[in-house]
């Protein structure tokens, strides 16, 4: 059986399974394992393992350099350790290599569908306790004693079910480590109290007041943790035994939370510049289908014989219409992030990669040779060092690409992150870069593919996550523009809530839905809004499409402000992705078919101000001054998207193209 992390057990129970299909008790079905807390030096960790799951050193990946000085990440002979330290402290070794990594997994289908390799090990698990939301317990007298652990971001595990035995014993062991409250909804639902407090460096004893100096201290850390979550918690907490003398009205708390993002305003008639938006009639929504993701067969069929893609613009609509299939996306998100030009030559991007691999370890070299010494002289390199080591030890861990202890997908992580630290030293690294990271490497399974390709994606986010937060200023006021256009009574609702706002939206816009969707259906998302169809801001539109579907529940069950909060942050994980992109999509084309469309909205959404097409955006193209051919609009015949503001991509990609013909 598999031994446990490192570290001391301080509680070991066997006899503890996973009911594979519920309702049945047929064996087969019945995952028998054995549950362990171990504490390490500086955390505490929970460990399931299904008892057959023997420590087969084959699935274990490790680096290993092969004849082309290429180093891969493979399966570990049995006779090998993960990786030599001395290959880890050679400067020359980290010069020379490309850190391809490559699992050896089976091959993909045109479908997103997961492949198991490893049998049962696909349930176990692994998690610190500082990731623990909550545990819950099953009712008194119904048959065996069973915990659900959940964690943050909503990431439920499955039942463990003590066949032998009760979790008592459990749940005393973890008390020692993390204070559990009973929840004043659920007896049977066990809050880990201290996680929370300990997220807003105790902020629980400051009431109100000290959340909002966390969050104009640091609104992305507040953010990231939860923000909306937090704010229910601490509604319930100030509640205690004397309600009156400690509750604050939701009206305040929203003022502190518009304090927090300073310059934030929404109601547009005390904005200047901002026209007021009055009802208008944009015409019946038409229905829209999505269609299959481009296979592999479309897109070889759209190269030339030196590898040019022959039609850009169709191929960009077919993503936009139905994604990709998993196996191309390792190849076309280079293209659709600017990382290679639509219309290079095979010879021309392996021109790119060779002089970008170059650069890229150049400035790995950079942090990779400061020495201890050094460090402590430059307390920003420290700081983001500290930063970066703290979130990718909690990006993403029930993947398989990233879970486990001394995973490789984890050390690529860190060191693309410390790198664009050297990349952009005035940015560095904030708070939920690394989930921007995270699906980007996946797909890549290269470490320098992986990072140009983040920083294009940070090319485009990089006002997100600046000091002044101007991008999220930005949005959230343009959000508020659509809302106000498609359904002004809803827009007017939520300011007599306190919510006019948008607050909720913050993450959303943050970390372009990463923590809203599952894994699988971020990639899809992104690579449709990377297309940049069907006009600029379509992130706003998928905002638009949320919130008009979860209306009707808002409105007739007349939440408030802190029961907004709590509704949108628990839509996290549960909405169709394919549902979501199919309303966004008709919502932007029933806004480019109206032909009186406010200025304000042509700006947000890039559109001219008239339905009326001209001869060069039936052909899919207008030809600006500066001589790049740009997509118009996903939907022919519809009102034209203009050039985008922000012009990166398309420098970048000519800039990729004049350097691979030098």
């Amino acid at each position: 059986m598999a031994g446990p992390a490192s570290g001391k057990v301080v509680y070991e129970q066997e006899g503890v399974f996973i009911h594979s299909s519920s309702g049945s008790e047929d064996q087969d079905n019945l995952l028998s394992g054995t549950l362990r807390v171990i504490e390490k030096e500086t955390e505490v960790m929970v460990d399931w393992r299904p008892v057959d799951e023997s420590l087969d050193s084959s699935t274990i990946l490790y680096a290993r350099k092969d004849s082309s000085s290429v180093v891969e990440w493979a399966h570990t002979p049995k006779e090998k350790t993960l990786r030599g330290p001395e290959h880890m402290n050679s400067y020359e070794a980290e010069w020379d290599m490309v850190s391809t990594v490559s699992f050896k997994k089976k091959p993909h289908s045109n479908g997103d569908a997961t492949v198991h390799t490893n049998g049962e090990s696909k349930w176990s698990f692994l998690f610190s306790l500082t990731d623990l939301k909550s545990i819950k317990q099953n009712k008194e007298g119904m048959g065996w004693s069973y915990l659900v652990f959940c964690l943050k971001d909503d990431v439920v595990l499955p039942a463990l079910h003590f066949h032998h035995g009760d979790s008592s014993l459990l749940i005393q062991s973890l008390k020692k480590y993390v204070v559990l409250c009973e929840s004043p909804h659920d007896r049977r639902i066990l809050v880990n109290c201290q996680s929370i407090s300990q997220s807003f460096e105790n902020l629980l004893d400051e009431p109100t007041y000290g959340l909002i100096q966390k969050l104009k201290k640091d609104p992305y850390t507040a953010t990231m943790g939860g923000f909306s979550k937090v704010t229910n918690f601490i509604f319930d907490s100030l509640r205690g035994s004397d309600s009156s003398a400690q509750q604050r009205p939701p009206s305040e708390m929203a003022d502190f939370i518009s304090d927090a993002i300073p310059g934030l305003k929404i109601n547009q008639q005390e904005e200047p510049g901002f026209e007021v938006i009055t009802r208008i009639d944009l015409g019946k929504r038409p229905e829209v289908n999505r269609r299959q993701p481009v296979s592999i067969d479309a897109w070889t069929k759209n190269m030339d014989s030196e590898g040019r893609i022959l039609s850009a613009d169709s191929m960009k609509q077919k993503i936009f219409k139905g994604g990709l299939c998993h196996a191309l996306r390792k190849e076309v998100w280079k293209f659709l992030l600017g990382y290679f030009s639509w219309n290079s030559t095979r010879e021309e991007r392996a021109n790119v990669q060779k002089r970008k691999t170059d650069e890229y370890f150049r400035m790995k070299l950079q942090w990779k040779s400061v020495s201890e010494e050094q460090e402590k002289r430059n307390y920003r390199l420290r700081d983001y060092r500290s930063l970066i080591e703290k979130d990718v030890n909690r990006t993403d861990r029930t993947n398989k690409f990233y879970e486990g202890q001394d995973n490789p997908g984890l050390i690529l992580l860190h060191d693309i992150l410390m790198t664009y630290c050297m990349y952009d030293f005035d940015l560095g690294y904030v708070q939920g870069m690394s989930d921007l990271l995270s699906p980007i490497l996946y797909v890549m399974e290269n470490e320098v593919d992986a990072f140009w390709c983040f920083a294009l994606y940070m090319d485009q986010m990089h006002q997100n996550f600046e000091e002044q937060m101007q991008g999220m200023k930005t949005q959230l006021i343009q959000l508020s523009t659509l809302l106000r256009l498609l359904d002004s009574e809803f827009c007017s609702y939520l300011e007599s809530q306190d919510s006019g706002y948008l607050y909720f939206c913050f993450r959303w816009l943050l970390i372009r839905f990463k923590r809203e969707f599952s894994f699988q259906d971020i990639l899809r998302l992104w690579e449709v809004m990377w297309t940049e169809l069907p006009c600029q801001n379509f992130h706003l539109l998928i905002c638009c499409a949320i919130l008009e579907s979860e209306k009707q529940q808002i409105m007739e069950k007349h939440y408030g402000f802190n029961e907004i909060l709590k509704h949108i942050n628990e839509l996290s994980m549960k909405m169709n992705v394919e549902e979501v992109l199919c309303k966004a999509d008709a919502i932007s084309v029933q806004m480019m078919n109206c032909k009186e469309l406010p200025q304000g909205v042509c700006e947000v959404l890039g559109l001219e101000n008239s339905a009326v097409t001209t001869p060069d955006s039936e052909n899919g193209e207008d030809e600006s001054a500066d001589g790049i051919s740009r997509a118009t609009s996903a939907h022919p015949g519809l009102s034209r998207p203009l050039a985008a503001s922000n012009g990166t991509k398309e420098r970048t990609e000519q800039e990729a193209h004049t350097g691979a013909t030098d």
